[in-house]
């Protein structure tokens, strides 16, 4: 029998240099006893080896190494002899990664998934305190109990978001210290618990002022924020008095409602009118506009700052339908003028086409994002989705009615042609709409900014302006076409 032990510090690391050791010495797993600790001399003991197969290389997709590392920051004590027979099996071609009617592999998936949860919630739900600094730098504490050792995993994303400040976040045994921009574990020394600050204090009074009793649902909330972190939140302490006082509180916002209708519902019933109202040219366009203020056809009115309408003349024989509205858009509430619309008016004015005398909208109203921090991250829209919107865009080009569409990008291709697949082999190709007026594809210019190699995006932007160029021809052509066809 063999004993491995591995450092407190490090154990992932050094689980895998010991496997492959073990692998290429050619020991089972069942002769491998693993613990974690500190002081061993020598990580092997002096039994005899026992060897039952000839060594061999360890050959593991790349994503079952990750989700082993992952597992292996589990509490479970049996975690890394499990690892070490599943690695051996995986390696044989004995059992195939991701298959869960295996029980070791499904173990481990679990184990994997609870650790994850835990990282997130880590990063989630620590609080720092403000201690004071030896230098330039701020510095801040922070105690965390986590269910797993998860402290090295978990570390790196405070590293990367709190860059400017020196921080440590202990815990019941293993504490990082970030200083001076170098991250690095140690374990935990006992009285590590930082003491409280005065900004904990205004932290409670921020919470109690953003709690709405009207929403609560105690259930989710635990969900979200099970009751076990509560111990090193400063807010936790609040947290049951505000609950057993919320329906009092709701009563009281019930009964203290205004008697005025709000702002919003005074702008739906504008946008009503505007609907029954019958008008013809710009003043129909201008409507659109206004009605689509109000819209809620999809949930993506929720989150988003305001609808971005299209823009441009009435009477504009030249249409450009991107995808959705940016960050920038949704902020400025019109279409192209972040930087792909930069991208956009570059392409347009090499290409000899006025940006004044054409029609710019979106497939989508609405900007569609996700959270990550301070910043708001472009999603791609679903079916259900572009189907909502769709409306909205068969009213502009019922009222635009142009000669010809640029369809930008897969969402745009999906709402005027039924169709968002293969738009780089379908790209410079024309198409038609279900009303028959001819569609021109090509790429979204925010595609080409997400390019990573800059001879590669440089490659892309003059392919960009020679489609607007082909587009410019075959617009010149249709106009020529159509004024050949109407009487003199």
């Amino acid at each position: 029998m063999r004993e491995v032990v591995l450092p407190v510090i490090g154990t992932v690391a050094a689980w895998r240099e010991q496997a492959r050791a073990l692998a290429r010495a050619g020991v089972p797993a069942e002769a491998v006893v693993w613990r974690v600790g500190a002081g061993a001399g020598d990580l092997f003991s002096d039994a005899p080896l026992a060897v039952s197969r000839p060594g061999r290389e360890l050959r593991l997709p790349r994503a079952a190494v990750e989700t082993i590392e992952t597992a292996l920051c589990h509490s479970d004590p049996e975690r890394f002899a499990r690892a070490y027979a599943l690695v051996l099996r995986l390696s044989d071609g004995a059992v195939r990664w991701g298959d869960r009617s295996d029980p070791a592999v499904r173990r481990l998936l679990a184990r994997a998934r609870a650790v994850q949860r835990d990282i997130h919630k880590m990063h989630a739900f620590v609080r720092f305190r403000e201690i004071p600094s030896a230098g330039p730098r701020r510095a801040f504490a922070a105690w965390f109990e986590p269910e797993h050792p998860i402290v090295e995993a978990a570390a790196p994303f405070f590293a990367r978001r709190f860059g400017d400040m020196d921080w440590v976040i202990a815990t019941p045994a293993v504490t990082a210290r970030f200083a001076g921009g170098v991250l690095a574990f140690a374990e935990t020394a006992p009285g590590a618990r930082p003491p409280e600050d005065a900004t904990e204090e205004l932290w409670r009074i921020y919470y109690a002022s953003i709690f709405n009793p009207a929403r609560l649902m105690v259930k989710a909330m635990q969900a979200e924020m099970p009751k076990k972190y509560w111990l090193n939140l400063p807010e936790a302490r609040l947290i049951s008095g505000l609950v057993r006082e919320a329906p009092r509180r709701a009563e009281a916002m019930r009964a203290a409602m205004p008697t005025e209708p709000p702002a919003r519902r005074a702008m739906v019933a504008r946008a009503m009118a505007a609907r029954r109202a019958p008008a013809n040219g710009s003043d129909a366009l201008a409507a659109l506009r206004v009605q689509s203020l109000g819209c809620t056809r999809c949930p993506l009115h929720g989150p988003a700052t305001q609808t971005v309408f299209g823009e441009g003349p009435v009477t504009a024989s030249l249409m450009f339908v991107g995808e959705q509205p940016g960050d920038r858009e949704d902020l400025a509430g019109r279409p192209f003028v972040g930087p792909a619309g930069g991208l956009f008016d570059s392409a347009l004015a090499d290409a000899g086409i006025d940006r004044a005398e054409v029609y710019v909208t979106n497939a989508l109203k609405h900007f569609n994002f996700a959270p990550r921090g301070r910043r708001r991250l472009h999603q791609r829209p679903d079916r259900d989705e572009v189907e909502a919107c769709r409306w909205w865009l068969d009213q502009e080009r019922r009222l635009i009615r142009p000669r010809l569409i640029v369809a930008m990008g897969a969402t745009a291709c999906e709402a005027l042609t039924g169709s968002g697949s293969g738009v780089l082999h379908r790209r410079g190709r024309l198409e038609a709409a279900a009303d028959g007026t001819p569609v021109f594809v090509t790429v979204h210019p925010a595609s080409i900014l997400r390019l990573p190699d800059p001879a590669r995006q440089a490659e892309e932007r003059a392919r960009f302006r020679a489609d607007l160029a082909a587009v410019r021809t075959i617009h010149a052509a249709l106009s020529e076409g159509a004024a050949a066809a109407s009487p003199a």
